[in-house]
């Protein structure tokens, strides 16, 4: 009986799910049947599903506290998603949910849907998409829900997010006349009122009315029913009545997120501190109340994962109480604490590299600027800014750098051979006590090694093997560059083959060697690292080093002394550090200089002098240069101040415009002429190696690549960190290598750019070239269905040719004679052969005519 009873509820259960199944019958237990289904199975898992994606893209987001920060936390990402493809698998699943859930649930019967879960299901389509950055789909999907179900519950939700997506879609009008619309004519209220005025403060501030912004936002930070958006709103709030010079009102707001505490995010809170910190008034306000604040914020053990912001703030205030020892501990600190937040680690690094170009450090500053570039966006502005100040910086660190070792080298040169040996014993106590050092730390590092092989080998289920140091936590890793021995010969091994060498780009070059670039410096920076083991500890073998021949010392001299005049330059003219660049041109007059520098350092000092205010000083240097130099053009500046200025017919820079303009008109020999004579009146002035790389390519033009190579080659040596030196660096890198082919292209019209006709004349013809070349230009005119031109381009010293461009075809430009008129040809007798542009710009660059004539002929 028990057991026909049961088969009997399971065929009548089984009958009424089956009658229930039906998506075509309007019936109480189809419709709450599939709804329920809809509701506790597809969506539940598809909402579950959207909570996880949001949760992993909150995790990766960074919100950027420099700026005024997004209403809401979403990471927008520039990659390109093809169509079936995700960022996210959990927003798929999610889509792929809300899809079941309709495809499966929906009672779409006589047009209208009976199953009240299927609007449920398009709102959560939307999401999945909007979040999965698929904007356009997401609203399709929102919209569809408008229009379909315009008397669901959901309604207003769909309408807040449709106005989110057209606010993605930078649809920012639209969002606002809708989501105004919407607050007017319905009765909004609760979490729709937050996210409907918390869209519509973003819209706003979008479209920069950050007054509209606030009033909504104001609005949304009541009506939330999440502490963790009303702490970011009334953020938000403080940032924007900050932007606007509220600071009372914005200190009223950050309070208000401090009074949350652990209601709300606690980087909230901490960032809340640090902009009412930022509005502290050093004048009115009391300055130990905010050192007691600030010292209270580091100590508090819940903020740790914040000490970069609080120790970077502390050490602001330091600094704007002129406490720089203590504001650069409290930098470094920040520094270490390995912030994620790259503004702020490129803030305290150019903070740290400002207070040492203030003090005159500028190879530090140098050092500094170089780590804040890393952490700046590349070609942003800050970037920019950095980048062209630590530019300026790179001649004074070459030159310093080339200053101080040769002025070392002078030294040992002058000292007796008691003081050289006096001074390399103390050198050679120096590297023996760095090597037992480095020997005592390898014997640590060992141990620590031994140590980690002996828990790897240990059978033991929890050992990170795969780890990269396969040890205990704090042990020291095997992996060759965590080994200080293996490095430090690594690093020997470089020294002994390129030397010292800055980390940059093209290091091989002869010119990167740190220690100035003479030969004598190449060879003292690689000293210790070719010596033995013997040589190492035997002061002899320095002292047997030092530059002994006149020759080389006076050399060395030079050297020293035209670094000199450009530090000196360089802190006058761009750093405005007169003092600085005083005592560089003094030390240079003391020491013995050629006389190309003496004039123009007399002439910097003076305008020093007048700088700093020492009138007397610059008297005398005044009536100095008038009396012994009265033919310079200095001594006329100086006596006729009001009929001579920078830009007169005789400075350097006028004179390179009317050298320019020469080259311009291929006058290559004139101005190789005229480059040499100013290059040599105007050596150790700025101008010069604009003169060097004009001259460069004159000679290229009138000799061949040979002759520019090679000149190209001294620029880049000799003026390696001027902007001519790194061009003529990177022509060397990436031009000349192009124009090494010497091989002629054979003729073939679907592949040549176009052929040349080519008339030739001796040089000395100038009166004749100059009419040939107006004969022709009547003639070309004459010419139907061809647009011809004609130029003179100079080949050689010996040879100009009148070259025809246009013609397309190889066999035209053979007989280009036929193309004449008879009255045209009885004008154009001169002889001519025809050349492909690319051969003929081969016979340009390599002036190796001969070569393609003989072969043409062949």
């Amino acid at each position: 009986m028990k057991t026909s009873f049961k088969a009997n509820f399971i065929f009548l259960f089984t009958i009424l799910l089956l009658v229930s199944c039906s998506r075509k019958k309007d019936k109480f237990i189809n419709r709450n049947f599939h709804a329920i289904t809809a509701e506790y199975n597809t969506l539940f898992n598809g909402y579950n599903a959207l909570d996880a994606g949001r949760k992993s893209l909150n995790d990766g987001y960074s919100d950027n506290y420099w700026d005024v920060l997004p209403i809401e936390r979403m990471q927008i990402s520039d990659e390109i998603i093809l169509p079936g493809q995700s960022k996210n698998s959990d927003f798929t699943k999610a889509e792929e949910k809300a899809v079941k859930a309709i495809q499966k649930h929906s009672m779409n019967i006589e047009g209208k849907e009976r199953n009240p879960q299927i609007d449920e299901a398009y709102l959560l389509l939307g999401k999945a998409r909007y979040f999965d950055q698929r904007f356009v789909p997401a609203l399709e999907a929102f919209n569809y829900i408008l229009y379909k179900y315009p008397a669901s519950d959901k309604i207003n939700q769909a309408k807040i997010w449709r106005e989110k997506t057209n606010i993605r879609l930078d649809n920012n009008e639209l969002a606002i006349k809708n989501l105004k619309r919407l607050l007017f004519v319905q009765e909004v209220e609760d979490q729709d009122l937050a996210d409907a005025t918390s869209m519509l403060a973003q819209a706003y501030l979008n479209t920069k009315s950050v007054d509209s912004a606030i009033t909504q936002l104001q609005i949304a930070a009541n009506a939330t029913k999440s502490n963790d958006e009303r702490g970011r709103y009334q953020f938000i709030l403080g940032q924007l009545y900050n932007q606007l010079g509220y600071k009372d009102s914005a200190n009223i707001a950050f309070d208000k997120v401090i009074e949350l505490n652990r209601k709300t995010p606690r980087i909230y809170m901490i960032s809340a501190y640090i902009e009412k910190i930022k509005n502290f008034d050093y004048s009115t306000q009391n300055k130990s109340e905010l050192l007691e604040l600030l010292t209270e914020l580091e100590e508090d053990r819940e903020n740790r994962p914040f000490l970069d912001k609080i120790y970077h703030q502390k050490a602001n205030f330091y600094l704007d109480n002129n406490l720089d020892s203590l504001a650069i501990t409290y930098f470094n600190k920040s520094l270490r604490t390995r912030s994620k937040d790259s503004q702020l680690i490129a803030r305290n690094y150019e903070t740290l590299g400002n207070m040492n170009f203030d003090v005159s450090e500028y190879k530090l500053a140098g050092f500094y600027y170089d780590s804040t570039l890393i952490n700046l966006e590349e070609n942003s502005k800050p970037y920019r800014v950095i980048k062209r100040k630590r530019n300026n910086l790179e001649d004074v660190i070459y030159y310093e750098e080339v200053a101080k070792v040769n002025d070392s080298i002078i030294k040992l040169v002058k000292a007796s051979p008691e003081e050289r040996l006096d001074f390399f014993n103390a050198f050679i106590e120096d590297i023996k006590a760095k090597e037992a050092a480095e020997k005592e730390q390898a014997e640590a590092e060992e141990q620590l090694a031994n140590l980690n092989s002996a828990v790897t080998s240990v059978p033991n289920n929890q050992t990170n093997i795969g780890s990269r140091s396969a040890g205990l936590p704090g042990q020291a890793s095997t992996f060759y560059f965590y080994n200080p021995t293996t490095v430090a010969y690594g690093k020997n091994e470089f020294l002994k083959n390129w030397g010292d060498r800055p980390l940059e780009d093209n290091w091989r070059w002869s010119s990167k060697v740190k220690s100035g670039g003479g030969a004598s410096s190449v060879a003292g920076a690689n000293v210790l690292a070719l010596a033995s083991d013997e040589e190492r500890y035997n002061p002899e073998f320095y002292i047997s080093k030092i530059p002994s021949e006149a020759k080389e010392i006076d050399s060395i001299s030079k050297e020293r002394n035209y670094a000199y005049y450009q530090l000196g330059l360089i802190y006058k003219e761009k750093f405005k550090e007169y003092e600085l660049a005083k005592t560089k041109f003094v030390n240079l007059l003391n020491s013995n200089p050629e006389e190309r520098l003496i004039l123009p350092s007399k002439y910097n000092l003076l305008k020093i002098y007048e700088a700093l205010g020492e009138n007397g000083e610059a008297a005398i240097a005044n009536n100095e240069i008038i009396s012994k130099y009265p033919d310079s053009r200095y001594a006329t500046i100086l006596s006729n101040p009001d009929l001579v200025s920078d830009t007169d017919a005789d400075s350097p820079e006028a004179l390179y415009e009317a050298l320019y303009h020469q080259y311009e008109n291929q006058e290559f020999a004139e101005v190789i002429s005229k480059s040499e004579d100013y290059i040599n009146r105007f050596d150790g002035e700025p101008i010069v190696p604009k003169m060097e790389l004009l001259k460069a390519t004159a000679s290229g033009r009138l000799f061949g690549l040979e002759a520019y190579s090679k000149q190209i080659n001294n620029i880049a040596v000799t003026y390696a960190n001027t902007p001519e030196g790194i061009e003529a660096q990177a022509i060397e890198a990436n031009v000349l290598p192009k124009l090494a082919n010497t091989k002629f292209t054979v003729a073939n019209d679907s592949i040549s750019s176009g052929y040349k006709v080519v008339f030739k004349f001796d040089e000395a013809n100038k009166e004749q070239i100059k009419t040939f070349k107006e004969t022709i230009d009547k003639v070309l005119k004459n010419i139907k269905y061809y647009s011809l031109s004609s130029s003179v381009d100079v080949y050689n010293p010996k040879t100009t040719f009148v070259v025809v461009h246009g013609l397309k075809n190889e066999q035209v430009a053979k007989t280009f004679d036929q193309l004449l008129t008879k009255e045209d040809k009885k004008k154009i007798k001169q002889p001519y052969f025809s050349i492909a542009s690319e051969n003929y710009q081969i016979v340009q660059i390599h002036k190796n005519l001969d070569a393609y004539l003989s072969k043409n002929n062949k």
